[in-house]
This record gives structure tokens, sequence and C-alpha cells, in this order.
């Protein structure tokens, strides 16, 4: 059995060889045969990520990178660079950042750090479970440090995946006072269950309490959240059978505060393998179109737009544009 990690889902492809024959495909998880559940803040994500990827509302970006291997006595790793630079169209303003990434593949290491002309400088290291760790366990360490304010900031942070179970905790070290955070999520044949908890020690209350729900299967996804007593909210995200290019979803919140309610649906169509193109409408009337296209194997174009369907001759529509290459 071969497994191979999957980008678009917490578990893996396992290929079960046979001979000669081809490979078959079996559905798995991480850590055995068992439903593996995602963390938290991963509840939900493909349809997130189905209404925020390919949109730049509002903004030129580009960004340049580049990337070399080594291999040495029990050394196998990469080594990055990446610069990139972002106009916002509303003010006028240009922002940048350059960041250094080095990758111990053999330990499991990762250390990436990041200055902008903010004048910030930030760093994050974080260490998986190829190295000292349990299988499934991670922990991540962050801080920030303003050379001109003084100001800095820490974080870090423990995750643990297994079948049934995935949890996190940390300790967050901000300018206002340091706080703890956890979450935890039961998992079994799809379904899941979480919580999430946030305790300022400072002020001596709970923050946050948020609670989800969900079902996840190799084509559907649906997520209901209750964060605070307050907002309730759901996301439904679905790739269709007949036709795996087209991916639609749907997201809905009330927060009981305001008595407010907001509606998004969304599709995103792979026109081929190297272009995608993606849209979403709110209740707000508020259009968003999105186009992806690889240039080449290492140039990626973005276009997009949000158009204000109550306004349409009325300023405030905004334009996007983003470029990225690798070197």
């Amino acid at each position: 059995c071969i497994r191979v990690a999957r980008g678009d889902s917490h578990a893996p492809y396992c290929f079960a060889t046979h001979n000669s024959q081809a490979p078959t495909v079996m559905y798995g998880s991480r850590h055995g045969q068992g439903y593996s559940p995602p963390l938290y803040g991963d509840i939900g994500k493909k349809a997130n990520g189905l209404f925020s990827k390919n949109y730049g509302f509002g903004n030129v970006k580009a960004s340049l990178s580049t990337s070399s291997d080594f291999s040495s006595y029990q050394k196998d790793g990469q080594i990055g660079f990446k610069s990139s630079g972002t106009h916002h169209n509303d003010s006028g303003r240009v922002t940048g950042a350059f960041e250094t990434k080095y990758h111990d593949k053999h330990h499991g290491l990762k250390f990436t750090e990041t200055w902008n002309t903010e004048n910030v400088l930030a760093t994050a290291i974080s260490l998986s479970d190829k190295a000292y760790l349990p299988e499934g366990a991670k922990l991540d360490v962050d801080t920030t440090f303003s050379p001109s304010t003084g100001r800095k900031t820490a974080q870090a942070k423990g995750s643990y995946e297994r079948e049934y179970f995935a949890s996190d905790c940390g300790v967050d070290f901000d300018y206002g006072g340091p706080s703890v955070f956890g979450s935890a999520v039961l998992g079994y044949e799809g379904w899941q269950a979480g919580y999430q908890v946030a305790y300022d020690i400072s002020k001596g209350k709970v923050t946050t309490s948020n609670f989800a729900l969900g079902y996840s299967a190799s084509d559907f996804v649906l997520s209901s959240f209750v964060n605070d007593g307050q907002e309730f909210s759901g996301s439904l995200y679905h790739k269709l059978t007949e036709n795996p290019d087209v991916e639609v979803g749907a997201k809905m919140s009330w927060a009981s505060g305001s008595n407010t309610t907001s509606f998004d649906v969304g599709a995103r169509y792979q026109l081929d393998n190297d272009a995608s193109l993606s849209v979403k409408v709110n209740n707000r009337a508020q259009v968003g179109l999105g186009y992806s296209h690889k240039l080449s194997s290492k140039v990626k174009l973005t276009l997009s737009t949000l158009v204000d369907g109550k306004s349409l001759n009325q300023p405030g529509h905004k334009l996007g544009l983003g470029l990225e290459a690798e070197m």
C-alpha cells in the first residue's frame, strides 16, 4: 500500500498494487482506515476557499519566488525566497514583503522569516511529526517584532490529529495581555463535531466560545457554526459528480445582536488544466468574478472584478490583478 498525501483533503489516497495490474484507489484516513477529522479551523475550508481563491478585489499584486533543493548527510530540504508587492487601488498605497523559507524535510522543520514595508519582522517555526513528536503531532511558534515601535507578539501552538480526533491548543502573548486557546473535534464516518474556546488571562474571562457541526464526503461538505451564542452560520460545498470540473457552494450567517443576515452563493469551473473561472453573488447584489490562468508552469495570472449591482452607474466597482512567478 503506497500512501500519497492529497492537497484537497485531510485524508490521503491509498494505492493498493497487485502484481502488474493498475493500482486501485481506496479512501482512507491519514492514520489508518478510520475517519480522521480536520482541526477546528479547517472545518468548512473547502467552501471558504471557493469564495476567496482567485479573487483579489481592489489590488494589483505581483510576487516572485525562487527555491533550491539541497541534500546532505541526514538532511534533505529546500531553501526559498519570495518577494511580493501590492498596490492598493483605493488609497494608492504600495506595500511589500520579502520572505525567506528553510525546510528541513528529514527532521520535519520549517523556518520562515518575513520583513515587510511596515517594518515588521515576522518569524514562524514549525516542527512536524517527522521529527521527535508522535505521529500526527505538530508544534508552531509565531512571533512578530516592530523595531520602530518596539511592539512584540508571540504565539505558541500545538496540534494533534489521529483517527476520530483532532485537537490544538496554545498561548497567545499579545500587547493587550496573554490568552490561552484550544479546540477539539470528534469525527466518525464523515460526521464531525467541535468546540473552540479562548480565555483572556489578564481580564479573567472567556472571550471565545464556538461550536461546530458538519459532515464531509468525497464530493460534499456541510458545516454549521455557533459563535459566542451570537452568530449562527453555515456553509455548503459540492463537487458535481456528473461534471467534476464544476464546484458550487453557499454560505449564510445571521447575527442575533444586529439581526443582520448575509447570504452568498458561488461556483468555480475548471476550464482546462491551466485555467479556471469563478463567480460569486451575495444578498447585497454584489457580483464577483475571477479568472485564473497558468501562462506557463511557473507563471500564474489572476484577474478579478467586483461589481455593485445596486449602483451600476456609480463609482465603487473594484478590479484586481495578480501575477505570480517562480524561478
